[in-house]
């Protein structure tokens, strides 16, 4: 009587979720950058000598 139970191997999944893991972190943390430069941008669209990129004449 030959009762060994073959366990499941979950690396792949393992490694799946990680993958998910680190892109919805990835997705988050651009979102959240995203905001930070909206004043800078309205600021340069109001008055586009107010840019840092000036381009000497």
């Amino acid at each position: 009587m030959n009762d060994v139970k073959e366990e499941k191997d979950y690396f792949w999944f393992y490694i799946a979720g990680l993958v998910i893991a680190v892109v919805v972190t990835l997705a988050m943390v651009k979102t959240s950058e995203h905001g930070k430069y909206v004043t800078a941008a309205n600021a340069i669209a109001e008055d586009s000598a107010n840019s840092a990129y000036k381009h000497a004449p």
